[in-house]
This record gives C-alpha cells, structure tokens and sequence, in this order.
C-alpha cells in the first residue's frame, strides 16, 4: 500500500517538476556545449596572436628575467566574439638545454582567488624543490579572471573590508545571527552593485576555458598543470573538459569534485578537518611546554585558547584584535606546519605579557592599501566563484541546522565559515550546476598528491578525485597535514612528482610517504 502511494505520488503532481528539472539540466548541457565552442575559437585566435612578453611593470614586484604579458579571453564564451578580458600570466624560461625542455609548466596557487603570478619566482629563488624541473619547464603564472590584473572584481571597498575588530563569528543569541545575517545579504548586494556583470561569469569551468586559451596563447598542443588546492578542482574540471589536450596534471592537496559536495558540503567537511588539525597543532604545543609555556596538556593549551578568546571579547586586543581576528591570525597554524612555531611563539609572549606581539601579528594594517586590496578582491574572487558554481541552500534554517550541529563538536571555524560562505545564500546571479568531473577519452594518468591529515582539504577529497580519474595514482603522506604538500621537503613526494612532470612515469601503485620533518621549537 505504501509502495502503490509512492508511485502514485511520483507519477502525479511531481512528474511536471521532474521535467522541468530535466529541462534545465539539458539547457545546462547545451550551454557547456556552445561555451566549449567559444573555448575553440577562442584558443585559435590566442594560437594566432600569442603572448607579447616584455618586462614586468615595476609595481608588480616580479624581478628579471621574469616576463609579463597578456591573454585575451572572452568574459561569456557562450559569446565568443562578444566582450573580451585580459589575463595578466608571466614566465621564466627553463634554465636547461634546448633538448631539455619539455614546454610550460602552468601553475594555480588555489583559492579561488589566489594568484599564481609569484610561481616563476621559484626559479630566480633557485628553490631546490623545483631545480630539475625548471630545467626541463619554462614556468608560467596568471591571475585568474577577476584577480589581481586580470579584470579584477570588488565586493565592498577594501579598506571597510579589513576594519576590524569584527564581530565574534560564534553566535552567543539569535540576534547575533541576524546581524550575521545582514552582513552577509549586503556582502552579497554589494558584489552584484560592483561587479555584476562579471559574477554570471566567474565559474571554475569558465576559468578551465580561459587555461586552455593560455595554453594555445603559449603555443602548446597540450597542458603541463600543477594545481594545488582549488587549483586542484580547477585541473579536475580542465581534465574533464579538455582531456585530451592534458600532457601532465599534478592535483596537490585535493578538493573534493563531487558534485555533492561542491561547494556547500565541502566547507561543512572542512569545519571537522580543521578541528582535528587544530587538536594536533595543540597537541604539540603542549609537548613542547618548556619552550612556549602554555600548558603541558592539550586541554590546558586549549584553556589558555578560551582564555585569550573571552579577553580579547571583552576587551579587543590593542583596541583591533577581537576572536575574528585570532581565529583569522591563528588558523594559519592547522593550515601549514610552517607556521606552527611563529604562531606559537607569539601567542606564548603574549601569555609572558607582551600583548603587543599578537596585536602586530593578528591586526589588519589599514596603511597598506594596496595589500588591503589584493585581500578584498581574493575574498570577492573566492565568494563569487563558490557562489556560482553551484547552487546553494537558500533556506537559513538549513545553514543553522547544519552549523549549529557542527559547532557542538568541531567548534575552532564552524561559524567562522559558515558566515564567510553565506552571501551565496542571497546570491544575486545565477547558480550552476557543477561539472561531473569523469575520465573521458585522451586523459593521461594524473598525479594527485595529499596529506593525510590535510585541514583546509580533507584527505577524502584525494580518493574521490583518484577514483574519478582512471590510472591516476595517489601519494599519501601519512600522519602529516600541511596544506600544499609539493611545497614541503620529502623526498619521498618530491622525488616522485620530479619523476612524474620529466617521464610522465608513475608508480604501479599507490604510494604511502612518511610524514616530513616535524616543526622544531
């Protein structure tokens, strides 16, 4: 009886729905249809004209022998030969043999929002991580459209952007949630008045587009990419739409390509990997007691954390420092081990009485202007994509059921990001439906790389990408969680994605590394 009543039910009023849902997905598809159109002839014409590198102008602090130069793109490729944007990208030469060199080796930092201009820097530095494969690549960066010169998009004027102390991201009353709330609504009325005509626009899958027309622009049958982090999605999304123009893709520290957790869930997993990483990063500050001086347990370190949170609550730190502020200066420890003693050692002079350590490290500098607004525009960068890409909750109800619930257990950024994604609650243009990242014919074996442990990507988001991608082949550092694992000295990882970008060769299985040399205080 209740199975006839369900078929019933689906076979009446519901079926009009069903059919309308079908229809937008097929207009979705034939959308991704003209837009990979537009994406040919785009291409074509950036084969045609090039790059016109020159000197990088001065104030973008790249040194010499570094060249800037500039890609066209279309803003809507449904429209190919409508308005056009430039994409600022620079490069350094391979600094091997002429018989050495393999082609470019294109790189995206993450994000979304994150600039990829600093990438050939790694080269005049002569970092040894990436000696032998310099020798082989010529470097190549660029800033994403909406980033940095890349027609760069703005949400709110930068220097109210910044202004701080902000409000305490845990809720103590409903109220609080209501101006949160607030804020986040005229975030997002704010991002439609400033630069609307670009946020239909700034999809992953339209920044998969634009990296193949500077693959064409650099004159490369096919795509060396290293993405980390969002970079990771963003060579997902490449790999699925253009797979057979891709010669090497290495995806390091892996967000997670299911279109189920694109984007909303995704940053509700992030909450849980963050409190265990922030767990271990207390864990070890308790170890190393007699050099930080802030408990010798992890509860009593995370005491000292309450603490410093209700002070700073009741009384903002040198006038600017409020929980909005430390949560912000602080989750950079969960995020990289780098940083695990310079945040430790600063919160430790300021429990020793030298409040004035934390207020430089954690405030806002409102004199650097133009730092404050590369900050506004990655946060513009970062929202507008997130919202577009997928369709998100519009119901308050589910985002407080949803933050309420984490908070009680995994309590270090819950509401922290819950308030940074909500605008795409109130989202003015339209939502996609997300790419089904697949293997499709042409695609070589990628190299995904991931820390075990990994806040800001859980290790979750590597076995589904590796299970998407056919021969792919998953590096783990095990019992490790730095975000940016290709970064970080482990010849066991650096050895293998050397081996990787010069032969294309991968191992017959997948491969467990040690973790890398633990911070010492």
């Amino acid at each position: 009886m209740i199975a006839a009543t369900l078929i019933a039910g689906a076979l009446a009023a519901p079926a009009a729905s069903a059919y309308e849902g079908r229809d937008r997905d097929r207009d979705e598809v034939r959308g991704q249809e003209r837009q990979q159109i537009g994406a040919a002839i785009a291409a074509t014409r950036a084969a045609e004209a090039g790059v016109d590198w020159k000197d990088c102008p001065t104030d973008w602090g790249l040194p010499k022998p570094i060249q800037c130069g500039w890609v066209t793109v279309p803003l809507d490729y449904a429209k190919p030969f409508g308005k056009q944007i430039k994409l600022a990208v620079d490069r350094i030469g391979h600094t091997g043999t002429p018989e050495e060199r393999q082609g470019a080796l294109v790189y995206n930092p993450g994000g979304p929002g994150g600039s990829g201009l600093r990438f050939p820097v790694r080269v005049t530095a002569k970092n040894p991580l990436w000696v032998k494969t310099s020798k082989a690549y010529d470097f190549v960066g660029f800033d994403p459209r909406g980033v940095g010169h890349s027609a760069p998009i703005s949400c709110i004027d930068p220097q109210e952007f910044v202004k701080a102390p902000k409000m305490d991201p845990v809720p103590d009353s409903e109220a609080d949630k209501r101006v949160q709330r607030g804020l986040a609504a005229a975030y997002a009325d704010g991002c439609a008045e400033r630069s609307g005509e670009m946020l239909p626009h700034m999809t992953t899958p339209n920044t998969a587009r634009d990296l193949d027309v500077i693959r064409a622009a650099l004159g490369e049958e096919k795509l060396n990419f290293l993405g980390v982090s969002y970079g990771t999605y963003l060579g997902a999304v490449y790999g699925t739409l253009f797979p057979d123009h891709v010669r090497r893709l290495v995806a390091d520290s892996v967000v997670n390509p299911s279109r189920e957790k694109i984007w909303y869930q995704a940053n509700l997993d992030q909450d849980v990997a963050f409190q265990t990483r922030w767990n271990d990063w207390l864990t070890w500050v308790a170890k190393n007691d007699a050099v930080f001086h802030l408990g010798d347990t992890r509860a009593e370190v995370e005491e000292q954390w309450r603490t410093l949170r209700a002070t700073a609550k009741k009384d903002p730190l040198g006038g600017v420092v409020g929980p909005a502020e430390l949560i912000g200066y602080f989750q950079s420890a969960p995020y990289y081990d780098s940083r695990w003693v310079p945040v430790a050692r600063v919160w430790s002079q300021y429990v020793a009485g030298n409040t004035q350590a934390l207020v430089d490290a954690a405030a806002p500098d409102l004199s650097d202007t133009a730092g404050n607004a590369s900050t506004e525009n990655g946060n513009a960068v970062y929202t507008a994509v997130e919202c577009a890409d997928a369709k998100w909750p519009r119901d308050w109800r589910t985002w407080d059921r949803d933050n309420t619930r984490l908070h009680q257990k995994y309590p270090f950024l819950t509401w922290s990001n819950a308030w940074m994604n909500l605008p795409c609650a109130t989202w003015k243009s339209k939502q996609h439906t997300p790419v089904e990242v697949t293997t499709r014919k042409g695609l070589p074996p990628v190299l995904i790389v991931q820390a075990a442990r990994d806040a800001a990507t859980p290790y979750e988001g590597a076995l589904e990408l590796h299970k998407r991608f056919k021969g792919s082949r998953l590096i783990t550092e095990e019992n490790a969680g730095s975000h940016g694992v290709t970064g970080i000295a482990n010849p066991c990882v650096n050895d293998r994605v050397d081996t990787y970008l010069l032969t294309g060769e991968v191992d017959r299985k997948n491969v467990s590394c040690a973790p890398h040399a633990a911070p010492k205080p």
